[in-house]
């Protein structure tokens, strides 16, 4: 149809899609080989019923922790939202438990293992660059890194959300490697 991209990415995973219709959005969009996660049977069961009629669209229960999807699958990981859902009992956004920082690690490692090199890791999230990049700005995922803020810049009172774009195949640059590795440092 005119006006659409043209589709480019053979696999588009979802990770912790939830109830929501971008998987849809997506596939409306002229992606129609989607892939969505979540580790709710019930959630999954009501997302293949809806969208029942987009053939294109494929629903799986799955723990994002480990990923059921072999070495270099997709093209492009989306998620949104789902990482901050590993932060939610953190009190100090600054000083992240060990247990947080692992599960994070743990997924971002499976991502990082199933994008094909070249493909993109895509993160939509409320979390600010100085406390999600040095999560994402680990070495071992073999991605560079960018981020950009999103939302209404006219209104101060208004939420900002941010895009992080992790290519895999590119370095990360000098100060998002020096990011990632304080991560790592213990405390003084």
């Amino acid at each position: 149809p005119q006006g659409r991209p043209e589709p480019r990415l053979s696999h588009v995973p979802r990770t912790g899609c939830g109830n929501s219709a971008l998987s849809h959005d997506l596939h409306e969009l002229g992606y129609t080989d989607v892939t969505s996660i979540d580790f709710s049977p019930a959630c999954i069961a009501a997302m293949r019923a809806r969208y029942a009629r987009c053939p294109g669209l494929r629903w799986a229960v799955m723990d994002i922790r480990a990923l059921a999807f072999p070495d270099a699958a997709f093209d492009v990981v989306l998620e949104k939202g789902t990482l901050d859902v590993l932060m939610v009992e953190e009190t100090d956004p600054w000083d992240v438990s060990p247990r947080a920082a692992a599960a994070m690690r743990r997924v971002l490692t499976e991502v990082s293992r199933v994008l094909r090199p070249g493909g993109c890791f895509i993160s939509i999230t409320f979390a600010q660059p100085h406390f999600r990049k040095p999560h994402y700005a680990q070495e071992a995922f073999g991605w560079s890194l960018r981020h950009a803020a999103c939302g209404d810049a006219g209104d101060a009172g208004a939420f900002h959300y941010f895009l992080y774009v992790m290519r895999k195949g590119q370095p990360l640059d000098a100060p998002d490697l020096a990011l990632g590795r304080r991560l790592h440092q213990p405390p003084p």
